[in-house]
């Protein structure tokens, strides 16, 4: 293999065989797609810096954009660590409400208590169970940063794990608090173009429905009545610049000898814990292999897996109960690795 280029224009393929991996078994993926996954639209793979497998399906290409639902909570992990790089933000500890001077209704002593880390690694308090966020009841409130301050601290422990998308719509409206841009814009500057990524452009939100905040209407960068874009989901991007992101992180944010995002910040986001999150990224550790993932609602993917040097990207139509992308991964890609 040449020396490590930079896919920052275009990636370079290479023959599987050359990546150390199997073509024969890479060449079973499309069967086992087409018969266990038909709601994958595209998958890229990654190793060693060069695309060793890319497909689409079900009249997709390349150049297409995929809604990837909650992949977004990775990229704003990523925008908050640049913006604490850049000192927009003092660090992880600062206390969520130093952003919202203006909100002053908050009675509940734990909302002054919690930090951005909280709400980074899904320990901030909720008054809702575990994995029933009303989410919808957001959506339809005026201004979705009230609803989820009001909502934030009411009540449970601080320090226990309860999934929140609400809670990562706060922390895009801390980078817009913080910078003066919106996460769009923000990202478009400080990570999507340094790394080559697409442009997202502003999509202009005619109205807040579902298929306008979830579903088939969605474009860009969704957005709410306060032009923050949305931190939860709502972003849209090709299967090749999710595996931009990926490779990214894993290379400890360099991108051609520049620090896109700080080593430390990375590290800090993937670190295994008790509770298999990191900093908005999941965590899995499996037959010796380490993995950390953006995962998405019906299947988006971008799961890096550092001591493979690899990187795999999958694009999906929202289903529901989608079956698990980790066993077509673990099956069919993890075993194609020979060296």
């Amino acid at each position: 293999m040449q020396t490590k280029y930079w896919p920052t224009t275009e990636w370079k393929t290479a023959d599987p065989a050359i990546l150390g991996m199997n073509s024969n078994m890479l060449s079973e993926l499309e069967p086992v797609i087409n018969s266990d996954y038909s709601n994958i639209n595209g998958i890229v793979i990654v190793r060693k810096g060069y695309i060793a497998y890319e497909k689409y399906f079900n009249g997709y290409s390349l150049e297409h954009t995929h809604h990837v639902a909650s992949v977004t909570k990775s990229i704003l992990s990523a925008l908050i660590g640049i913006a604490i790089d850049a000192q927009y933000i003092k660090d992880v500890d600062q206390k969520v409400l130093d952003f919202f001077p203006d909100y002053t209704q908050g009675n509940a002593d734990k909302q002054h208590e919690i930090t951005i880390r909280h709400l980074l690694t899904m320990t901030a308090p909720y008054s809702f169970e575990d994995w029933h966020e009303p989410l919808d009841k957001m959506c339809m409130h005026p201004d979705w940063i009230k609803y989820t301050l009001d909502m934030l601290g009411k009540d449970g422990v601080i320090g226990n794990f309860k999934y929140s998308t609400a809670g990562a719509h706060l922390l895009s409206a801390i980078i817009t608090r913080s910078t003066g841009k919106s996460a769009r814009d923000f990202a478009n500057e400080h990570l999507f173009k340094p790394i080559g990524m697409k442009e997202i452009p502003d999509y202009e939100m005619i109205s807040f429905g579902f298929d306008d905040l979830f579903g088939k209407n969605v474009r860009g960068w969704v957005k709410d009545q306060h032009n923050n874009s949305t931190g939860g989901w709502g972003l849209t991007l090709n299967p090749r610049d999710m595996a931009r992101f990926g490779f990214l992180y894993l290379n400890h944010g360099i991108w051609d000898n520049n620090q896109i995002i700080s080593e430390n910040w990375t590290l800090e986001s993937t670190a295994m814990n008790s509770n298999k999150y990191g900093y908005l990224w999941w965590l899995r550790e499996e037959n010796g292999s380490f993995a950390y993932s953006a995962l998405g609602d019906g299947g988006n993917v971008i799961c890096c897996i550092p001591d493979k040097d690899l990187v795999i990207a999958i694009a999906s139509e929202f289903i529901m109960n989608p079956r698990d992308r980790w066993t077509l991964i673990n099956e069919c890609i993890l075993s194609a690795v020979l060296s």
